[in-house]
């Protein structure tokens, strides 16, 4: 990416399947365009397939996987506590990458619902938007932003779910389709 020009945010928002799938795709092409690609997740196990695809990428980095394997509303305080400490300490290791010029595009996989959840400062990711690097583009996704966090993106996509087999058959998630 040329260093002269401007990076922009994106969101990628809504209760409908394909915010991380979006992301994914972004990712990919970027790192076909020799990007340096950092993919983080929030509040996710780290065992997604696309994330198998993603780390042969040898321009994309993968940071995913937390302590505790829970909801969030189904934590301890104590669990809490310590999902927050990681989610805060996953989010100053992007930034710190980002301000080093170690990435050229930077997705926050989930970071809207692990500031949802209560375990990753909006206004740290706030913070971080008004500062970040000029020419890096920064991916958020998840569920319910902030009018703060969709005033600063420059592109704001919502994913609209019409129907989902979860609904109406109480399918749950599938390998290789949902995760």
């Amino acid at each position: 990416m040329a260093k002269e020009e401007k990076g922009r945010i994106h969101i990628y928002a809504g209760d409908g399947k394909g915010k991380t799938t979006a992301s994914v795709g972004l990712a990919v092409r970027a790192s076909a365009r020799g990007w340096k690609v950092l993919f983080v997740q929030f509040l996710k196990d780290g065992k997604s397939a696309e994330l198998k695809v993603l780390r042969s990428l040898p321009t994309v980095t993968v940071l995913s996987g937390q302590k505790i394997n829970k909801f969030t509303f189904a934590m301890t305080p104590e669990e809490k506590a310590t999902a927050k400490a990681e989610m805060s300490e996953r989010l100053k290791e992007a930034r710190e990458k980002a301000e080093n010029g170690e990435v050229d595009l930077l997705v926050l996989d989930e970071a809207l619902g692990a500031i949802h959840a209560g375990v990753l400062s909006e206004e740290s990711v706030l913070d971080f938007l008004d500062h970040k690097p000029y020419s890096l583009e920064l991916v958020l996704t998840g569920r319910d932003p902030s009018q703060a966090l969709i005033d600063r993106a420059d592109y704001y996509s919502e994913v609209c779910m019409r129907k989902h087999p979860y609904e109406t058959e109480g399918l749950n998630a599938r390998p290789g389709v949902e995760f």
